[in-house]
């Protein structure tokens, strides 16, 4: 199926982070902007390659790297996209001429670190770039998808115990709605008795699913959680956010290799040391 290139979501990710005070999280970006670019269900969960991230997520984070690098983004370790001062005064014609400027940069960059014949511009050029910036999720998704099943709930109950829940136990018994586990999460003087699913999934999760989970745990708890290593369609974060009915927090692939990452639960981080020698503060000694 012909998808958009990434530099045309460009425009719609700025006017969205506009429409919203400056700011949004990733999946906010995700419905906003496929909502002003017309983009169908089928091209929503169209995957990129085989998976598990959608051909949309993939370009859209081409665009915000693109977008960062020229100025006009900008994003907190806890995965919140803002816009920067330049950015919320740009016009749409110099939105678009993002593009040109970062290739040019990336061209001047790989000039200057080593003696060789400039490199094509265009697609390729782009996508070695973004791949350089995705690499690390897309490993640990592989990985994720490569253990079994019950390995992967195992690591869900460990999630969840590192992010503050309790008495979290798998139960994966067959029949129970697909629900996976239970916990307790404390907060101050409350709690809440948490039932979660783990699907290990290449692709997306639809609507069924979520409107099968809240079934599965209507009177039994206060909350639901499903995590995945795929991504949730459309209508799966409508269905689990719709008015009269218990809400359904979602975490997707995306969201849990951040998750992990924070928790250092399979990845590790490695902190560079930058010294620089300061000439004049020596000489005011």
């Amino acid at each position: 199926m012909p998808f958009p290139s990434f530099h045309t979501f460009f425009v719609p990710i700025v006017h969205s982070l506009r429409a919203r005070g400056g700011s949004a999280t990733i999946d906010e970006l995700e419905e906003a902007v496929a909502s002003a670019s017309h983009l169908s269900e089928e091209q929503r969960a169209q995957l990129h390659g085989e998976g598990p991230r959608t051909e949309f997520s993939y370009r859209l984070a081409w665009a915000r790297t693109y977008l960062k690098k020229g100025g006009a983004l900008d994003n907190s370790e806890r995965g919140v996209w803002h816009l920067t001062p330049a950015g919320n005064e740009m016009s749409d014609e110099q939105i678009r001429d993002i593009k040109i400027q970062v290739q040019q940069q990336n061209r001047e960059i790989r000039a200057a670190l080593a003696a060789q014949a400039e490199r094509d511009s265009g697609e390729d050029e782009e996508e070695e770039e973004i791949e350089e910036a995705l690499t690390w999720k897309e490993r640990l998704l592989e990985a994720l998808l490569a253990i079994e099943p019950s390995a992967f709930e195992r690591l869900c109950q460990r999630i969840l115990r590192e992010s503050g829940f309790v008495k979290v136990e798998v139960t994966g018994r067959s029949g129970d709605g697909g629900i996976d586990g239970t916990g307790v999460l404390r907060l101050n003087l409350l709690s809440f008795q948490v039932l979660f699913q783990s699907k290990r999934y290449r692709g997306s999760v639809g609507s069924s699913v979520v409107r099968d989970f809240r079934g599965a745990m209507v009177g039994r708890a206060d909350k639901g959680l499903i995590i995945t290593t795929g991504t949730f369609t459309a209508d799966a974060r409508k269905e689990a956010t719709r008015d009269g009915a218990p809400a359904i927090d979602l975490v997707d692939g995306d969201a849990l290799c951040d998750l992990l990452k924070t928790l250092k639960i399979g990845v590790k981080v490695e902190t560079v040391e930058a010294v620089t020698v300061d000439q004049a503060s020596l000489s005011a000694v």
